[in-house]
């Protein structure tokens, strides 16, 4: 239903249920709740927050972020069973999108245990859920990547799913990665590519 919302800063909030921002968009005032981290960086004046309506039987909301991959992130860890919007906030204060996909690329179940109010079973649960949700988006083709750099092909088919399953077309992934790849040490690791390769796809 939502995308962004661009407005003015109209105030935070930072209570025991969580932290909040409020937007002023065409006369309306927008709540959204946000990690911590977000929150402490908000810029208090026009802002774009990318958006996710949460509608249960008792109540809907609207939780917000400063990047859109960790709205898309937030999205997939929400379709894993038992993984809610306040666990998956949780999860995205602690690790930053690249460092998350690192962890289910590697299957290190036991980095995601540092997130508060997650187990070892949960953990494991997220990791084998999201990986077939991130990894299942291999193309036939992978996508070619001119570079006079040695590459991981591995690594660079992986970064290429994860990005395809967050939504970017396939023009968009080449040209970024191109310029990841230009900036990045030979043989980089998928988690390396993705950080690096979202940095350029959000400016």
């Amino acid at each position: 239903m939502y995308d962004y919302i661009k407005g003015q800063f109209a105030g935070k909030t930072n209570t025991t249920k969580g932290t909040f921002v409020t937007i002023e968009a065409s006369g309306i005032g927008y709540l959204l709740e946000i990690t911590p981290r977000d929150f402490n960086n908000l810029p208090e004046d026009t802002l774009k927050i990318y958006a996710v309506l949460i509608h249960r039987e008792d109540k809907m909301s609207l939780c917000g972020f400063l990047h859109k991959e960790d709205r898309d992130i937030f999205n997939i860890l929400t379709s894993v069973s038992g993984v809610g919007s306040k666990m998956a906030l949780t999860l995205l204060d602690e690790f930053e999108s690249s460092e998350l996909i690192g962890f289910v690329i590697q299957g290190n179940y036991k980095e995601l245990t540092r997130a508060k109010g997650v187990g070892p079973k949960l953990a494991q649960k997220i990791i084998l859920e999201l990986k077939d949700k991130l990894m299942n988006f291999k193309e036939n083709e992978p996508i070619h990547i001119e570079t006079s750099k040695v590459q991981n092909n591995q690594a660079m088919e992986d970064a290429q799913a994860v990005l395809t399953s967050l939504g970017y077309e396939r023009d968009e992934i080449k040209s970024a990665m191109s310029k990841a790849i230009a900036v990045l040490e030979d043989n980089a690791d998928a988690e390396n590519i993705l950080k690096t390769t979202l940095q350029i796809l959000s400016v």
